[in-house]
């Protein structure tokens, strides 16, 4: 690749300064208590809420890296069409940057990705590229690049390298910090759910740099590949099918997934995913999203776990964006009903667990 001329590297050196002063604006974002019955005793739940971000989720964090991690490689310049694979919120965050920066951009998503999202992506100046179904978004994303001449930014590919997991204010880091005062600072978990991967080689990674002995757990919805590709040990799993839980799970092991940082995962049913979204927001008196009830479903079965082994310490999960995205679908019955779930026994396990501190999240 020809280097760049004076020209293009004095158009980096302003489109970097950019990026990193729309970070200095916006102040870290807030860790919860979450509350639990006192039948719990000495564990605490804590939620680190994503949703604060200026583009309203946990893939604001990605997209800033992503955007630099491709400036800093040369892969784009004043005139890159900057094109994504996305479900949704990563596309809403890039779509952002790119206005920063004053490129086009363009998201490959399925046609079924919320229309709130959709709205959101061309707010920021975005255009939407729909395919039929999920598989089908890689190979069409390097296909317009391709044919553009632009770059394609492979959020799947490269999540786990464009973030600095020894911290540089990375989402770990942030985390400990938070902790830092409180009953039990270094955490027993931290819980997260995996989209391209990124997240959890990020805490996994910086876990282990710093020696904590804090372990990873994740929780997969339905027709996702990570789960059955972990306990395989094997990076070609896949299922062919989409996720119905916006942002996560996928239907084959994306590159940026690292399996060896993970000590524990979990299936979620999407209805058990939705029945504790619904759950969480109320207990709030917010609302969040899909993927933020399979965090906290996944949360609950690890203090569970914990209250049976007699251990006590701190959990810490992911609030990973606002629920005003999926109004007309996790939210709405009637799309509830039209995907054939029933949150009837979830929603009971979760009243059963208020009620008692009791939770049994198999729902098999």
């Amino acid at each position: 690749m020809a280097s760049c001329d004076r020209t293009d590297r004095a158009w980096i050196d302003e489109a970097v300064r950019r990026v990193e002063a729309d970070a200095n604006r916006s102040a870290d974002t807030h860790l919860h208590v979450f509350p639990l019955p006192e039948q719990v005793g000495d564990i605490q739940l804590y939620l680190k809420d994503e949703s604060v971000h200026p583009t309203g989720s946990l893939k604001h964090r990605l997209a800033r890296s992503l955007f630099l991690y491709a400036l800093c490689n040369g892969w784009i310049g004043r005139d890159t069409t900057v094109i994504e694979a996305s479900s949704g919120s990563t596309a809403v965050s890039e779509a952002y940057f790119a206005r920063l920066l004053g490129l086009p951009f363009v998201a490959v998503m399925p046609r079924r990705t919320s229309r709130e999202k959709i709205a959101l992506i061309e707010w920021y100046g975005g255009r939407c590229h729909f395919v039929d179904r999920a598989p089908e978004m890689y190979a069409e994303a390097a296909r317009l690049a391709e044919e553009c001449g632009g770059h394609y930014l492979d959020q799947f590919t490269y999540a786990e390298r464009a973030t600095d997991w020894r911290g540089n204010n990375n989402i770990a880091e942030s985390i400990f910090e938070q902790l830092a005062a409180e009953p039990h600072p270094i955490p027993a978990w931290i819980v997260v759910s995996a989209g391209t991967g990124g997240t959890s080689a990020t805490i996994g990674r910086y876990v282990r740099y710093r020696r904590h002995p804090t372990k990873i757990m994740v929780g997969d919805p339905e027709n996702s590949a990570f789960l059955d590709g972990w306990q395989l040990d094997t990076s070609d799993y896949t299922t062919g099918m989409p996720s119905r839980i916006e942002g996560i799970g996928r239907p084959r092991v994306e590159p940026s997934f690292v399996g060896g940082v993970i000590d524990d995962m979990v299936r979620v049913p999407d209805a058990a995913s939705i029945a504790a979204m619904r759950w969480t927001s109320d207990r709030l008196g917010r609302k969040v999203g899909g993927s933020t009830g399979t965090n906290v479903w996944t949360a609950l079965g690890v203090i569970a776990r914990m209250r049976t082994d007699g251990a006590t310490g701190s959990v810490v999960t992911l609030l990973c964006d606002g629920g005003e995205r999926y109004a007309g679908t996790y939210y709405d019955d009637g799309w509830v009903d039209d995907q054939g779930l029933d949150l009837t026994e979830p929603a009971a396990r979760l009243a059963k667990f208020e009620a008692t501190g009791e939770f049994d999240p198999d729902l098999s």
